[in-house]
């Protein structure tokens, strides 16, 4: 349900016309699902489910980015992937993690996963991270991210007001959903 709730109120989010990028990730594949086709949008996405949740939608023009393809997240990485985010801007990146920490930022298991999700700040005007309380306050292997890097945290109520403090002195926006 929180997963749920994040991905409702990420939807105020989405630009009236324009276009978005998706990162792999449980709650951004919530998003994809509740993902309206009311507004003309281009979507680039490197999650496969995401893309085609996304493709029949109309007013969507769906880019699933290439690269090889992590059979645990279903997300693609290296080389293709990394080229194609190296020609993409988008106006808003949704964005999920593994892990978030004050001190070490965002943090996932798997480094070709955490070069991707680097690469696709840089894409985006507005970067928005999608993740549920439980998250917080743990650390991964490899550093994706730090908290500055993003705008806009939307996560649900069970994030402590000590963290949710934490983690606006560090940077982002947090929305509590």
């Amino acid at each position: 349900q929180e997963k749920r709730r994040i991905a409702r109120a990420a939807l105020d989010h989405l630009p009236a016309a324009g276009s978005v990028l998706l990162d792999a990730g449980s709650t951004v594949g919530k998003l994809a699902e509740m993902f309206p086709g009311d507004r003309p949008l281009t979507v680039f996405t490197n999650t496969l489910p995401a893309a085609l949740a996304l493709v029949t939608r109309p007013n969507l023009t769906v880019y699933a980015l290439g690269g090889r393809l992590r059979g645990r997240t279903l997300a693609t990485v290296e080389g293709w992937a990394t080229q194609a985010l190296a020609e993409v801007n988008v106006d808003v990146a949704f964005l999920g993690t593994n892990a978030i920490s004050v001190e070490r930022g965002l943090t996932t298991p798997d480094p070709a996963e955490a070069a991707v999700k680097r690469l696709m700040l840089g894409c985006a005007r507005q970067r928005i991270l999608l993740a549920d309380s439980s998250k917080a306050g743990r650390i991964s292997l490899c550093q994706h991210a730090s908290l500055s890097d993003i705008d806009i945290l939307i996560t649900d109520t069970g994030l402590s007001a000590a963290d949710a403090a934490a983690i606006r002195a560090a940077g982002p926006l947090v929305e509590q959903a």
